[in-house]
């Protein structure tokens, strides 16, 4: 993670001054574990250039979490990435610039406009590019987004969420600095820290002279704060926002996994978001929720759980079901109030979300109508288990697009020859209707998706599936139909020992 200033032409060399530090020193600190540096790499009248990185310690940034139990918690790229952390990294060493107090000789230059080049990044950001570019242009600046280069052979570079950003224009050093610490958290929209109403001081203190005019306001404000009651706090404060959901802001809360009620339709929240909570999910924030008084859709989540125990419902064989990739055990506990139920494996690799969906389990003990109780269970479609062979059903609600699609075939393989279920359900997005809700062309409904499939696609790779695996296959969709682009969601109902599917 890393910053570099860069200012040109005349009395370029006052910037060290306004910075507080010494071009022919190096600023190296550590700071709880923490080492930060600053280096010139140039420092002339003309030019002055000066690198600030950071340096953390990546078993701190997770030492001491209540997710303590789980590996997967160190496989996060908070070590790399410029974000808040990085900010509040680097706040110390900026502190004169950024509080325009540097020695009395050169208070004069606090307020002049020099020629900079900011460079800053890697950037991990869920918002389009267009968006990152509008967050910056009208401040004034012209901006670059470039993704690294890269080796692979598939298409990762024009996917990936990271970027490095490049800013040019004409701004004071203390200007430059508080609109980079404010906007910096609104890309990466992680805060490391409780958010409280301190962030509205700093939102005051760092948008003074440029954020009420900024026409994504609203999205910079929803994304620092986060909260509904911290947002109402600052429009009692401020007065409402002013600058209502603008296209862009809708395209970067899409991005961001809010996908609102586009033309009127459900949300489209994924089920990979409700067995992990803690990555960024399509889910309305609660700010969405308060700002929104309109009556609250049914959830596409709870039509696609809808539509899966309405067919194991109407299954004449379903005693035996196994949920792969169950999270936090949602689905699962529905299916337990099914009729003729009798076992439930709950599979999942994670075992955070094992742990929560054990919780929900544990609710359900003694409530009236619950059939089976769901099992809980360590296990990955990459791994075959003996104990889920020869089900009567078998769900993969919302998994496979989270799978490199070339691992796929194997995959089904394995299920429709080895497990043998009786019928295997599948769901996955309609690519095709993201194109409602106005997203862009090549943009997936989470980040975590490694595709997503139109419905031509999804039939094709079925009937390859079925026919390998002597299995009968039906389509159907769910949620909202929109002529020419289908339903969001695809579902699959594969049927075992039929020579042709439906």
């Amino acid at each position: 993670m890393h910053l570099i200033l860069k200012a040109s032409g005349v009395n370029a060399g006052v910037v060290s001054h306004l910075l507080a530090k010494n071009p022919n020193n190096v600023y190296d600190r550590t700071d709880k574990g923490v080492r930060v540096r600053m280096v010139y790499t140039k420092a002339s009248e003309q030019e002055t250039e000066v690198l600030v990185h950071a340096e953390p310690d990546p078993v701190d940034l997770v030492r001491g979490t209540p997710d303590g139990y789980d590996i997967t918690q160190y496989i996060n790229d908070r070590e790399f990435v410029t974000s808040s952390l990085f900010c509040s990294y680097i706040r110390n060493a900026l502190g004169t610039a950024l509080n325009g107090k540097p020695k009395e000789d050169y208070v004069r230059w606090v307020d002049h406009a020099f020629e900079l080049e900011l460079k800053f990044g890697p950037v991990a950001s869920d918002l389009p590019d267009r968006v990152v570019e509008e967050l910056f242009s009208c401040l004034g600046y012209d901006i670059t987004v470039e993704r690294g280069e890269s080796a692979y052979s598939f298409d990762l570079k024009n996917r990936s969420t990271v970027r490095h950003i490049t800013l040019r224009g004409k701004q004071t050093i203390q200007q430059a600095l508080r609109q980079l610490f404010l906007l910096i958290p609104v890309l990466d929209n992680y805060k490391h820290y409780f958010i409280s109403e301190d962030e509205i001081d700093k939102i005051n203190r760092y948008g003074e002279g440029w954020l009420d005019t900024h026409p994504l306001k609203g999205l910079i404000v929803r994304r620092t704060l986060h909260f509904a009651e911290l947002i109402r706090t600052y429009e009692r404060l401020h007065g409402a926002l002013d600058d209502g959901p603008s296209r862009l802001e809708q395209q970067a809360e899409e991005a961001e996994g809010d996908l609102k009620k586009t033309l009127k339709s459900e949300s489209a929240i994924s089920r990979h978001e409700d067995k992990n909570p803690n990555a960024d999910t399509v889910q309305a924030t609660s700010a969405d929720r308060a700002d929104d008084s309109s009556e609250i859709p049914v959830r596409l989540n709870d039509l696609r759980y809808r539509a899966i125990t309405d067919i194991v419902d109407s299954l004449p064989e379903k005693r035996r079901i196994v949920d792969m990739g169950a999270g936090e055990g949602k689905l699962s506990a529905r299916l337990a109030y099914i009729s003729g139920v009798e076992s439930i494996l709950a599979v999942e690799p994670s075992g955070q979300s094992r742990l929560r969906a054990m919780e929900r389990f544990a609710k359900m003990q003694d409530r009236a109508g619950v059939q089976a109780m769901p099992e809980p269970m360590l296990g990955s479609l990459f791994y075959f288990d003996e104990q889920l062979q020869y089900q009567d059903v078998m769900i993969l609600c919302e998994v496979i697009e989270h799978i490199e699609a070339y691992r796929l075939n194997g995959i089904m393989e394995t299920i429709l020859k080895e497990y043998r279920p009786q019928v295997l359900l599948v769901t996955t997005p309609n690519k095709e209707y993201n194109e409602v809700y106005a997203m862009e062309q090549e943009q997936f409904r989470h980040h975590d998706h490694r595709f997503e499939w139109t419905r031509e696609e999804f039939n094709g790779r079925c009937a390859e599936w079925a026919e390998k695996g002597d299995y009968a296959y039906e389509i159907r969709g769910i949620g909202e139909e929109k002529e020419g682009y289908g339903q969001p969601t695809q579902l699959a109902m594969f049927t075992r020992g039929k020579e042709e599917h439906v």
